[in-house]
């Protein structure tokens, strides 16, 4: 995150701070175990305290935060085998069931959209760059999910994101990019692109378990 001018208390702020920690948490740069105090975000965003609050408060309800009581510490909670496991089910079910939505509704502009970002991964791969990497492969995750029409499902997938996106980085900094660079987007957009439902959902689904297995062993290694 980067530091900004000061600005005034509004819901304009509250709303803008809220969506700053959660890219923050997406992208993996609030690392997990390390401890993270509410003075802190809010000086290097820029803000008062009180949004940082506020937001700190909707991002546990989420389940991507959680607040030590006793001395108001935040931190990524813990993901135990059991929890990677029912997130990993919990993404099984909701993001191929968006990608095969997503194929109906396809178009040139999507395929050249993701086209696109999918060559910004590669090369953040290439370059070992993980904050590039980490933005550009959420990024093409969502186009998809965006054009399923299915706002409830979107809305799961992204609290998902939100509570494996630090582990996600964890995986990165275990196996490196030569560990990441085997993916199924290639997959995923030629079925976008012949309008394949049943593609995209295998397609979706086999990059979302080979990137899971890999964060399974990168949490048993740390644990």
């Amino acid at each position: 995150m980067k530091a900004h001018r000061p600005l005034a208390d509004s819901q304009a702020v509250h709303d803008q701070v809220y969506e700053a920690i959660r890219r923050a948490l997406i992208t993996g740069r609030i690392a997990p175990g390390k401890g993270v105090s509410l003075r802190s975000l809010a000086a290097e965003l820029g803000v008062s305290p009180m949004p940082v609050r506020d937001a700190v408060r909707r991002l546990a309800a989420e389940r991507a935060l959680a607040i030590n009581p006793a001395n108001k510490r935040l931190s990524v909670p813990s993901l135990t085998a059991d929890r990677l496991e029912q997130l990993s089910l919990a993404r099984l079910w909701v993001e191929p069931e968006l990608a095969a939505r997503a194929a109906l509704n396809a178009d040139a502009s999507l395929v050249r959209q993701l086209q696109a970002i999918d060559a910004d991964v590669d090369e953040a791969l290439r370059l070992g760059d993980v904050d590039r990497y980490m933005t550009a492969n959420h990024a093409f995750h969502f186009a998809i999910y965006e054009r399923a029409g299915a706002e409830v499902l979107e809305a799961m997938a992204g609290g998902l994101w939100l509570q494996v996106g630090p582990f996600m980085r964890v995986v990165f900094g275990r196996v490196g990019a030569d560990g990441l660079a085997a993916d199924r987007h290639a997959e995923a957009i030629a079925a976008l692109k012949a309008k394949d439902p049943d593609g995209a959902r295998r397609a979706i689904a086999a990059d979302l378990s080979e990137g899971m297995d890999k964060m399974r062993a990168a949490v048993e290694a740390i644990a």
